[in-house]
């Protein structure tokens, strides 16, 4: 049995495949990021999906692929964690920005984007994935992301910018008290997934030109730290991950070509391209 994941930092995609390349199996557990994540907790999160589970000792292979498993020492210990309840599985453990390399492009050189609960972005040359940067997470980067998002809708609501109709709303369907907002930041795990939750807000007001504005400046910031500095032409492949890039397509595929870019795909969840690529890959 193989176990293929797809972990962002708000949930997990698996998907169990048998000896004869066939699905048994998909399930969802919240998001596996170590590095916001304690060790009990993302223990829990898996221990307690009664499917995984149940097929512990049968398990060979795990591909998980994750949201802050990019730099060793939190990619070490997720690892770890999967390795004391799979006894009998090899694990391997990438950052979440490969996986959406081999479910958008598979083998072929192209610009691949991430744009959910965080963000990020590199160039595949067909080989190696290329950064430009380390991304340092939801309090300094992640431009254009969920959490990104979340915050810049709290700040234009305390600082009274969000325009009266949308803030009413704003408020009706959040908890907008300032300690219950400060205990949920710096308090209670997960800030980032917190931060994200606001974000959903938007797709109910997408056609909301205030929304709009929002959108696409944290589009423009994006592709200025994130897609410019790769210097490519709208010859190279682009591609989206997340429901961010989903939803805002339309946004998205204009900003794109103020910067002479084409968006050639956007897909909400790469886990059904994350199959068929290790599918592929089985002899």
């Amino acid at each position: 049995m193989i176990l293929i994941a797809d972990g962002g930092s708000t949930k997990a995609d698996w998907i169990a495949i048998n000896d004869n390349k066939q699905e048994e199996f998909r399930v969802r557990t919240l998001g596996l990021n170590p590095a916001v994540v304690a060790e009990e907790e993302l223990k829990n999160r898996i221990i307690n999906m009664f499917q995984l589970i149940n097929i512990k000792e049968d398990v060979n292979e795990i591909y998980f692929y994750g949201a802050g498993c990019g730099t060793p020492k939190p990619a070490k210990i997720l690892e770890d964690i999967l390795q004391s309840i799979f006894v009998n599985a090899k694990i391997n453990v990438a950052e979440d920005m490969l996986a959406a390399v081999y479910a958008a492009t598979g083998n072929e050189p192209a610009l691949v984007c991430i744009l959910g609960t965080g963000s990020n972005s590199c160039y595949f040359d067909g080989e190696n994935v290329q950064m430009k940067t380390a991304s340092l997470g939801y309090i300094l980067m992640d431009e254009a992301s969920g959490n990104y998002f979340g915050k810049l809708l709290l700040r234009e609501y305390y600082y009274n910018k969000m325009p009266l109709a949308i803030a009413e709303k704003f408020n009706e369907e959040f908890n907008l008290d300032a300690d219950y907002i400060k205990k949920n930041l710096y308090r209670m795990p997960n800030p980032n997934m917190y931060l994200a939750s606001f974000a959903k807000f938007m797709f109910d007001f997408k056609n909301e030109k205030y929304i709009k504005r929002i959108i696409k400046r944290g589009f423009h910031e994006f592709f200025k730290y994130r897609i410019l500095p790769f210097e490519k032409t709208k010859e190279t492949p682009l591609y989206f991950i997340g429901s961010i890039a989903f939803y805002f397509r339309d946004i998205l595929e204009k900003v794109a070509k103020k910067y002479e870019l084409d968006v050639t795909d956007v897909i909400q969840r790469p886990i059904d391209n994350l199959l068929k690529y290790h599918i592929d890959k089985i002899d």
